[in-house]
């Protein structure tokens, strides 16, 4: 039977970290992760985004993410804490269970996206 793709989303979530907003905010204060935004850029103009965040569209992820091609962006090291994070919560469930399948191992994602860290009080940049 064809999965939706709430389903998959749904799936990703059960493999993967989920960190609340309190939670990805205390790893930044304590500069121990580096913020990964994968919303596409019209996003990021029309809705701001959260300050230091790195910004890799949805559909070049796993292109940043290969250290062997030459669209790999530096702060992606599977060495280091990696928080993913989209509007909502969907793409980047999806996109940090690809992650861990590319061999990341200290990958999250912020469950509820940029929408929650809003509505979390917390800081964003327009």
């Amino acid at each position: 039977m064809a999965k939706s793709a709430t389903d998959l989303v749904k799936e990703a979530k059960q493999n993967i970290e989920n960190l609340t907003p309190d939670q990805v905010h205390e790893e930044l204060k304590n500069g121990n992760a580096t913020l990964i935004d994968i919303r596409e850029s019209e996003e990021l103009t029309q809705n701001g985004k959260i300050a230091g965040s790195v910004h890799s569209p949805r559909g070049m992820i796993e292109f940043h993410a290969d250290e062997t091609l030459p669209y790999h962006k530096p702060e992606f090291d599977k060495n280091k804490r990696l928080i993913l994070h989209c509007a909502s919560g969907g793409r980047s469930a999806l996109a940090t269970s690809t992650l861990k399948q590319m061999g990341y191992k200290n990958v999250a994602h912020l469950d509820g996206g940029y929408k929650a860290w809003k509505e979390g009080g917390y800081p964003v940049t327009e």
